[in-house]
């Protein structure tokens, strides 16, 4: 083991080939040469965007009627007021608790968020109320 510690190695970077060509300095130098290049641009590369909600939208944006997307409603945004007051919390108390922004929680109260289902099982259970369902108002965990 202790002969080890003679040996040294030495990694050094590989130079990029024309088709691994990693900025147009090295694109252009290429074209130069006369190397054949090929580059392509990804579509939505390095995105973070989920396509349901654009297609949705792309939808309504095409439709000549008057259509909309359905939402929570004041009956629920009312339970979860009463449900926070009960608990004197503040919007912001309550966003933080759920992991959510401060305006989702707003939204969900004035009743004109678009439902989402995980997020409104967040609000249950740190309110205690159900929001959803045929037993919609009833505290959690009595039938």
């Amino acid at each position: 083991m202790s002969d080890d510690w003679d040996n040294v190695t030495y990694l050094r970077k590989k130079t990029p080939s024309a088709g691994q060509a990693r900025s147009n300095t090295v694109i252009n130098t290429a074209l130069r040469q006369g190397a054949a290049v090929d580059t392509t641009k990804k579509f939505s590369a390095a995105t973070n965007k989920n396509h349901s909600t654009d297609l949705n939208t792309a939808r309504l944006d095409r439709e000549t009627e008057e259509l909309h997307h359905s939402t929570v409603g004041m009956e629920v945004g009312r339970l979860i007021q009463q449900g926070r007051a009960a608990k004197e919390w503040t919007r912001k108390d309550l966003a933080v608790r759920v992991n959510e922004k401060q305006e989702v929680v707003a939204e969900y109260e004035n009743g004109t968020a678009i439902p989402n289902q995980q997020v409104l099982a967040k609000i249950e259970r740190a309110v205690g109320i159900k929001l959803r369902g045929k037993d919609k108002g009833t505290p959690l965990g009595s039938k």
